[in-house]
């Protein structure tokens, strides 16, 4: 059974630690786990200033320092720019997570997809997390290190009649990993994390919530459990420690072993 009462160690003592779409759910967990574990943080939002600033408050009583930062990450100006901000701030970066993401979620079926619904999943799931990975990447690489871990999902292991325009988009962000990878190393690693279903607030609020999914995933998962965002924080962080130094281009999934994928 998950539970909160794990070990934190420092692993991130003197380190920088910039989380995008840190306003809430996992983001917010993420960034304030790095806090917890010594990292400085820069708190990205795009519209919600206000959870940014609650993540904000949450990092500071972890007692560590950090900054909130804007941009919408589908505009390459917007990101260039907030990589000036983060850059100015705290000199240099050691960890981006790509977190940001549109999920879909209030489609309940393929019939419901639309063009806007389309340009928005791909503006943010692609286009943002190609030029951030494209923006920050290019810098620590100029700096001599860096790691970057994009947030998949793994969903693009079983599909998904409901949203196939969202699966397609957390297809191409392990395109876009495995390209950045062969890019930037050996001194910037860039990895996959792949969470399935997760319990936040956005989920539980979902029409089909209530009416028996999580009951479906449940009898699916072996762990027997869909995790709250903060469970798995610290296996997101992971990719960025020394014990995976050796990992780039990878694929990591998180959801109980729903699809345990491999050989």
């Amino acid at each position: 059974m998950l539970h909160n009462e794990a070990q934190i160690y420092p692993r991130f003592a003197g380190k920088v630690v910039l989380v995008t779409g840190a306003g809430t759910g996992l983001g917010a967990e993420i960034a304030v786990r790095a806090a917890k574990e010594g990292a400085q943080v820069a708190v990205h939002f795009n519209r919600s200033r206000a959870g940014a600033e609650e993540t904000l408050d949450r990092v500071r009583e972890a007692g560590s320092h950090g900054i909130v930062v804007q941009a919408d990450i589908s505009c390459q100006d917007q990101v260039e720019r907030m990589a000036d901000d983060v850059f100015e701030a705290f000199g240099e970066l050691d960890v981006l997570v790509n977190n940001a993401g549109d999920v879909a979620g209030n489609q309940l079926t393929w019939r419901e997809l639309t063009q806007g619904d389309l340009d928005t999943v791909i503006d943010v799931n692609v286009k943002g997390t190609l030029l951030m990975t494209h923006e920050f990447g290019q810098r620590m690489v100029a700096q001599g290190r860096g790691v970057i871990i994009n947030v998949g999902s793994t969903v693009i292991v079983h599909g998904s009649s409901r949203a196939p325009h969202y699966v397609a988009s957390k297809y191409a962000i392990v395109g876009i990993t495995k390209s950045y990878a062969l890019a930037f190393a050996p001194s910037v690693r860039v990895n996959t994390f792949a969470p399935g279903s997760i319990e936040t607030e956005q989920l539980m609020n979902r029409r089909d919530w209530a009416s028996g999914r999580r009951e479906a995933l449940l009898s699916h998962t072996p762990m027997g459990v869909i995790p709250l965002p903060e469970h798995i924080a610290g296996a997101c962080l992971w990719l960025a420690t020394d014990e995976a130094a050796h990992l780039t281009g990878g694929f990591v999934p998180s959801d109980g072993g729903y699809t345990m994928v491999g050989a």
